[in-house]
């Protein structure tokens, strides 16, 4: 899949594992691998951090055709759940480091632009997860509140 604001894909270019169901080679247990879950995330990871850590460490290439639900269903399950979702707040946290950047180099019209398109992505993500009901409906985006959190 195409990125939003470039004419390129992902980084990695990595693709997911062909098959749906589990590898033969992994010898846990879904409640085994559920616990290591929200161990990992009792560390302070999130949860693509989750994912690159069972995939490194532990072999494990996918959580879901092991224990039939995701990270975060796992997450939501064990009442360990951030308010805002990861990848809004990923966005949030890369608007505040431009917002802090224009700060001193005012003129730096190229991360100007960065920023209006950083905005952009936040405006139409936090849409989505108000219509989902991730998200609650009287959130609203502005510099202020993303400097905050």
């Amino acid at each position: 899949m195409a990125r939003i604001h470039a004419h390129t894909r992902g980084k990695s270019h990595s693709s997911r594992p062909a098959s749906p169901s589990a590898p033969s080679w992994i010898k846990m247990t879904p409640a085994e691998v559920s616990s290591l879950v929200v161990s990992l995330t009792k560390e302070g990871l999130s949860p693509s951090e989750v994912g690159l850590n069972l995939r490194d460490l532990h072999a494990i290439p996918l959580v879901k055709p092991i224990v039939g639900k995701t990270i975060t269903q796992i997450l939501s399950e064990n009442n360990i759940k951030k308010d805002m979702p990861e990848d809004l707040e990923r966005l949030l946290q890369k608007a505040v480091g431009l917002q802090r950047h224009l700060r001193n180099h005012n003129t730096d019209r190229r991360n100007v632009r960065s920023l209006e398109l950083i905005e952009a992505k936040i405006h139409r993500l936090s849409r989505y997860y108000k219509r989902t009901g991730k998200l609650a409906s009287n959130w609203k985006y502005s510099a202020v509140i993303a400097q905050l959190e």
